[in-house]
């Protein structure tokens, strides 16, 4: 199954959070999967219409998901899924 990592960012935001396998079949199950057990975490990553927040990105195995308003890129058993705040500053 997928595992689902986090970045310190994130982890700052939901003290416990941790590298999760996850059983959803797409990144939308996978991000209900992960607000079950981290309470909060979907709306921080979602916006108001279910699209991925301008300060919130996922990569699939490395590489950046290219919907992120469906959230439908494909990702098999094995890959990992890191979810990242995007941080900004000087």
């Amino acid at each position: 199954m997928p595992t689902v990592k986090f970045t310190y960012a994130l982890k700052r935001h939901f003290p416990g959070i941790k590298d999760t396998p996850a059983r959803g079949s797409t990144l939308a199950d996978i991000l209900r999967e992960m607000d079950a057990n981290y309470p909060g975490v979907k709306s921080y990553i979602l916006d108001e219409q279910g699209n991925l927040r301008k300060h919130v990105n996922i990569f699939i195995d490395g590489t950046m998901i290219n919907d992120r308003v469906r959230l439908s890129d494909p990702f098999s058993e094995n890959s990992e899924i890191y979810i990242m705040q995007a941080l900004s500053g000087g």
